[in-house]
């Protein structure tokens, strides 16, 4: 049956592996974007999600006509999916919105960037194809990141009865770092893009970026303002391509988390197993917790060099703090991160060499995918360093006071989407100034416990204004009320 609700994204809600036997086993899917769709999408009986198959097991469960209620599954080819993933949405868009390119040697858009980026077309027209076929008459159709930049222009033209929106969970790229793209290239993005009815960001700064670099003329005769809290902020943005005209709304809605979820997630018992390992690891002292991907936007060799900085020139710490740093293995078929991981591995190593004692280890990494010591570090957490470069949002600086037992002091840089709601109740830093953030995690260390408290309430409340079930109803609702 057609749908009247559709969600278009790179990775679905479950995943199928292959055993030696020929068995398919299916599990949930993993990742930020994966979890706050099914939260939102939990009740909505008559919606599909069309997702990538990522894996062997997920192509053979396409081959063999294998799949869940509300989910369709596109096999499409592997190197035609490589080059769209890794050679094009991981290695340009997003270097580009992240702004992570070493200058001097990268980019480089040759013959080889073209075949690539063929390839993402033929990946995005899977996509706009297959929604064009599922979706019944004027259906909301919500496509995900920018993985699927393009899908929007190009189901526009297949299906202009439906209500389309994009949401991109990345920054977006400032007018410099758009600008090294291509100019035909560049303009196929936004045209991509703008096939949308409404474009969503979780920020006002990612909006207004996106308006500016896309030098869009808006009817509400400004791309300057500020965004007011606690309400979407819209505008009708015009652009014209070839003598052609497009019409879209943009508009912010600040992903938030579900705090009632998330605190069972935290008190199941294998997490009270891990918080009482941490703890026996730990003694009384306090922590300094940090829970990333081993992505270069995360910056975590900078948070690791600031502790340093921290033991160096307050040492009347050492001895009296840990740092609990959880870094999961990312993108690992690519060499940059592959190296990135390794870096982090030996930089805690050097500080617990150069500081460590023989019952005090300074630096505690763990670098396997680990939900539940994740969650027990963040009931642990006494301090939160979250420090990227540039983030779309980073959830977990909204997860971290809402679990805090103690209450916990966040550290965050202003690159990070979150610290839009976040800055009144957290120190900002500048995420590429290690001094500033070594004074931070001092100033953080050394709060008196009972304006920690006050300030993690005020912290948890606004994590949790926006949890993923209300975020999605609000770009349905828009949608269908336009």
């Amino acid at each position: 049956m057609a749908s009247p609700l559709l969600v278009a994204a790179n990775r679905g809600p479950l995943s199928y592996g292959l055993s030696a036997d020929g068995t398919l086993g299916a599990r949930r899917g993993g990742g930020g974007l994966v979890s706050g769709l099914s939260a939102a999408l939990d009740g909505q009986p008559d919606a599909l999600w069309i997702c990538a198959a990522l894996s062997e097991g997920d192509r053979e469960a396409v081959r063999r006509g294998v799949s869940e209620p509300g989910v369709r599954m596109l096999a499409i080819d592997p190197d035609v999916y490589h080059d769209a993933y890794n050679g094009i949405s991981n290695s340009v868009l997003w270097f580009t919105h992240h702004g992570l390119y070493d200058i001097p040697h990268e980019p480089v858009f040759d013959a080889e960037f073209r075949r690539r980026w063929e390839s993402y077309r033929t990946y995005n027209r899977a996509f706009a194809e297959a929604l064009a076929a599922e979706a019944a008459e004027g259906a909301a159709v919500l496509v995900q990141d920018y993985h699927l930049s393009l899908a929007p222009g190009m189901l526009r033209e297949l299906r202009p009865d439906l209500r389309i929106s994009h949401f991109t969970h990345t920054p977006w790229a400032t007018a410099d770092q758009l600008d090294m793209l291509p100019d035909d290239i560049r303009e196929e993005l936004l045209w991509g893009l703008l096939g949308a009815d409404e474009l969503g960001f979780h920020t006002w700064g990612w909006a207004a970026a996106f308006i500016r670099g896309a030098h869009i003329e808006s009817a509400n005769g400004t791309a300057e303002g500020s965004w007011p809290s606690g309400d979407p902020w819209r505008g009708v943005h015009h652009h014209r391509s070839g003598g052609r005209r497009r019409s879209t709304r943009v508009a912010v809605y600040p992903l938030g988390v579900d705090g009632e979820e998330l605190r069972q997630l935290a008190h199941r018992p294998e997490v009270d197993d891990r918080l009482a390992a941490l703890r026996a690891e730990v003694g009384d002292r306090k922590t300094i917790v940090r829970v990333d991907r081993t992505e270069l936007s995360k910056n975590i060799l900078r948070g690791l060099l600031a502790y340093r900085e921290l033991l160096a020139s307050h040492p009347e710490w050492r001895g009296r703090v840990v740092h609990l740093a959880s870094a999961y293995p990312s993108r690992q078929d690519l060499a940059v991160y592959r190296d990135y991981t390794a870096a982090v591995s030996r930089l805690a190593l050097d500080i617990n060499a150069e500081f460590g004692t023989a019952d005090w280890q300074p630096v505690l990494v763990s670098v396997q995918d680990d939900f539940a010591r994740s969650l027990a570090a963040y009931r642990l957490a006494d301090v939160a360093l979250i420090n990227p470069l540039r983030d779309g949002m980073n959830l977990v600086a909204k997860e971290i006071p809402v679990v805090s037992e103690q209450g916990c002091a966040l550290v965050l840089s202003t690159g990070a989407g979150a610290y839009a709601e976040l800055r009144e109740d957290a120190l900002g830093v500048n995420p590429y100034d290690v001094s500033d953030t070594a004074e931070a995690l001092h100033e953080a260390l050394s709060m008196p416990a009972g304006e920690r408290a006050e300030r993690t309430k005020r912290l948890a409340a606004a994590a949790t204004a926006l949890p993923p079930a209300a975020w999605f109803r609000a770009q349905l609702d828009a949608l269908r009320e336009a």
